[in-house]
């Protein structure tokens, strides 16, 4: 029986913030994925390697997270006033489908990068030293996101001494500016209140801050729900039953926002929204070994992707926080002690993280205007994919 090739993509593989997933040029891919579809999905689900009923990835790029299982594709933007447009992929482990449903925040850090030495970005616009700003159109969520991207010597700079907690070793700033961070049309508090009742049937109702800004996401207290906030992944992730409780909130949660019509729609959309909880600063080990002191955060976050706690925190939801701690309050900024603030600093399972974000009232309804963060992003591997020609 005659068996058909591989054939080859050019890919790069990279680091950003604390996920890593497959980047490719628009152009690069197989005509039939070029255009989006079940040819591109497809493609994607084989590079990665899913769906993989074992959970492990092993015949693929992906590393059996949600934090490694992702792709992007980056492409000469169609958006004036912007170089790239960026598209996001997060891929299901265990399930045959590419969610397109959002942003993934962290590899956003090496959008402008790769782009740059991808030849997408107008030479005139890279400096022989400096920044270059690279303007990013992410056509997941229709927003615009600014990359500041270190240049020596003409190319992109990825070694420095900037240290990222839930990265093991340095390298170079890049600040990454979320402009109208807003997920979507419509209010940046879909239900029109800063803090909901969230009724979730069989579990109980919880006080809830459902916020679109970076990426929808649900707050909850952390005490409601009998936790402290300090929670690493083994507390949580080795727990099957508080695993199903809180996606079964997230579902409500998605229902309540207006993200989806059916509580049986949330199974499809596992990317969006977010589950979050929220405590007041308070120490604990973090993942590495090292103490965070209460003293050096404003409050603690934990958050789930993709049905498991996320060995950090997604720049996303990084985004959320950010921005609905600048509202006073909501649950994130009670917790971190109410008031106006423009910067929040918090603890996660693998340290800490500082974020700023502007938010305003216009015409009566909350709005952010920008948030801020700092990430980097270094190339692991670069050249070809493999995949079966027949795979699409």
């Amino acid at each position: 029986m005659a068996h058909v090739p591989q054939i080859r993509v050019p890919a790069t593989y990279i680091r950003g913030g604390t996920s890593k997933g497959v980047f490719f040029r628009l152009q690069d891919l197989p005509a039939a994925c070029q255009v989006p579809g079940e040819a591109r999905d497809k493609l994607l689900l084989r590079v990665i390697g899913s769906p993989d009923p074992y959970g492990q990835q092993i015949d693929g790029m992906g590393g059996a997270t949600s934090s490694t299982s992702k792709t992007v594709i980056v492409a000469k933007s169609e958006q004036p006033d912007h170089d790239v447009d960026y598209l996001f992929g997060q891929v299901a482990i265990n399930k045959a489908f590419v969610d397109w449903s959002g942003n993934c925040g962290n590899l956003t850090a090496a959008v402008g990068a790769f782009a740059i030495s991808g030849g997408l970005v107008d030479a005139s616009r890279i400096p022989h030293n400096g920044i270059c700003t690279v303007r990013i159109w992410q056509k997941n969520i229709g927003k615009t996101i600014i990359a500041h991207v270190p240049i020596t010597n003409g190319e992109v700079q990825e070694t420095g001494d900037f240290e990222l907690d839930g990265v093991t070793f340095p390298a170079a700033e890049v600040v990454i500016e979320f402009m109208d961070p807003a997920d979507g049309e419509g209010s940046m508090f879909p239900t029109g209140n800063l803090v909901d009742d969230l009724e979730v049937p069989g579990i109980g109702t919880f006080k809830a801050t459902m916020i679109n800004s970076g990426i929808p996401t649900i707050f909850v207290n952390a005490a409601d729900i009998g936790y402290t906030g300090t929670e690493l992944q083994k507390d949580i992730n080795s727990d099957a039953a508080a695993l199903a409780r809180f996606e079964t909130m997230r579902a409500y949660g998605a229902l309540k926002m207006g993200l989806i019509a059916d509580i049986a729609e949330a199974a499809a959309r596992q990317h969006t929204p977010k589950i979050a909880f929220v405590a007041p600063a308070t120490e604990y080990l973090a993942s590495s070994g090292k103490t965070v002191a209460a003293g050096e955060i404003d409050v603690c976050v934990r958050a789930l992707s993709m049905g498991k706690l996320h060995h950090a925190m997604m720049g996303t939801a990084s985004v959320a926080i950010a921005t609905a701690a600048a509202v006073p309050g909501t649950l994130v900024n009670l917790a971190a002690g109410g008031g106006q603030r423009d910067a929040v600093t918090f603890g996660h399972p693998s340290g800490t993280l500082r974020v700023g974000a502007a938010a305003e009232i216009v015409n009566g309804e909350w709005t952010a205007t920008k948030a801020v963060m700092s990430r980097s992003a270094r190339v692991l591997m670069e050249g070809f994919v493999r995949v079966p020609g027949d795979v699409f």
